[in-house]
């Protein structure tokens, strides 16, 4: 895919359209609809500008309370869709800050993050949240965002389980997974992450540890694929059992959001 899907932005990270991937049956997934990025606490005025124009009429905060509560984002005065969120706690913390004092090195914190997507397709919280991701997708009008703190954990997820159900092959949900990497705001995720790690663990981190929490790796999500497999059989029964995600519903969203 050569378009960039990134909005340039000053305050959110992250914020990127994730359709435009083809499909095995011939088709590409639409785009201008189907939008993620991390959390939007720090968004500029320009930066809400930009969300309106993007004609958004549904958000997904994957956040638990307390994250929103620390952190409440900034929604456009014109903006007047739905925000979908848990009442209750979805993870103790953002995915990425679940640090521990070993959590110095690239290697313990990639460790961290494996772990963190050990427990997702567990939690029941993320079940509903995902689960009710499809339901607006079905029900709901116009474009969605998903986000939650960082848009590259649990957002990520999300984005590769819509790809997988509008049929893109798995190296292209990969793909998507990994452009988090490409994004250009970086340093606004270090900003909102890295002085509460280093509070937490008392001590700095190296710039490896650093890259390891704050950008996505093939293991993390291939992590996420194992676990809901050996779980459940295989992802489509993941999505199906777990989701409420069966042929019917698919075959809906594919025409709805496959071109």
């Amino acid at each position: 895919m050569i378009r960039d899907p990134f909005i340039p932005t000053e305050g959110i990270h992250n914020l990127r359209d994730f359709g435009g991937w083809k499909t095995g049956e011939g088709g590409s997934v639409r785009t201008g609809l189907l939008w993620r990025s991390g959390q939007h606490v720090d968004a500029s005025d320009a930066d809400l500008a930009a969300v309106d124009a993007l004609d958004i009429r549904t958000i997904i905060d994957l956040r638990g309370e307390s994250e929103r509560e620390r952190n409440p984002c900034r929604r456009s005065d014109r903006w007047a869709g739905e925000v979908i969120a848990y009442e209750g706690e979805t993870t103790s913390s953002p995915p990425h800050m679940n640090v521990a004092p070993d959590t110095t090195t690239a290697e313990f914190a990639r460790e961290r993050m494996i772990g963190v997507y050990t427990r997702m397709p567990r939690n029941p919280a993320m079940t509903e949240m995902f689960s009710r991701y499809f339901k607006a997708l079905d029900e709901r009008e116009g474009g969605s965002l998903v986000h939650c703190f960082a848009g590259k954990d649990r957002t990520g997820v999300a984005a590769m389980l819509v790809l997988h159900v509008l049929g893109v092959h798995r190296d292209e949900q990969m793909a998507e997974f990994l452009r988090t990497n490409d994004a250009p705001t970086l340093e606004v995720l270090a900003s909102q992450s890295v002085p509460g790690i280093e509070a937490k663990l008392g001590r700095k981190l190296n710039d490896d540890a650093i890259r390891a929490l704050l950008e996505v790796h093939e293991d993390y999500l291939a992590t996420f694929w194992r676990v809901a497999a050996e779980d459940h059989g295989s992802l489509d029964a993941y999505l199906e059992n777990a989701l409420g995600v069966d042929e019917v519903l698919k075959e809906r969203l594919k025409a709805r959001f496959v071109a």
